[in-house]
């Protein structure tokens, strides 16, 4: 079965409060559930991954025909063009998220899904309305805590 998972991530500053939305689809059942999430600190990049990594979880079989669509060049380049296996064999040196990324490539060998990059703010309806989550989420008054982010900033002040 194909699933259409949209994906978009916000940040207040950067760093600063931010927030992810997720918009998963079943087309052929005409289905669709929203998700969204909002930290206190961290940053837009780890918000784009920490989306699909989110909607990536929530899958229940590996068994389907999975279609990521995001507008970050961050996320969609690192598969599409490779950019993780130059991670991989220089041993993660210089790059940022590296929890992240691990969690992703867990998931990703997982459920394979096929990774599109589609222009933000472009009218796209399910991109802008992970737009409205992620701001709304990164808005709200409930926000979780980054750890590994947060725990990075700190030690760096030493």
């Amino acid at each position: 079965m194909r699933i259409d998972i949209y994906t978009d991530g916000a940040c207040s500053g950067n760093p600063g409060k931010g927030g992810y939305g997720i918009v998963m689809r079943v087309p052929e059942k005409n289905y669709q559930k929203t998700f969204s999430k909002g930290f206190r600190k961290t940053t837009n990049n780890r918000m784009e991954l920490l989306a699909v990594i989110n909607a990536l979880e929530k899958l229940k079989s590996p068994d389907n025909d999975i279609h990521v669509f995001t507008d970050s060049k961050y996320v969609s380049d690192a598969i599409n063009q490779n950019w993780i296996a130059g991670w991989i064999k220089r041993g993660w040196k210089n790059v940022k998220n590296p929890d992240l990324w691990k969690k992703f490539i867990e998931l990703y060998n997982i459920h394979k899904p096929k990774m599109h990059w589609i222009k933000g703010h472009a009218g796209h309806f399910e991109n802008e309305l992970c737009d409205k989550l992620a701001v709304a989420a990164a808005a709200s008054d409930n926000l979780e805590i980054d750890a590994y982010f947060e725990s990075l900033e700190n030690n760096s002040l030493f």
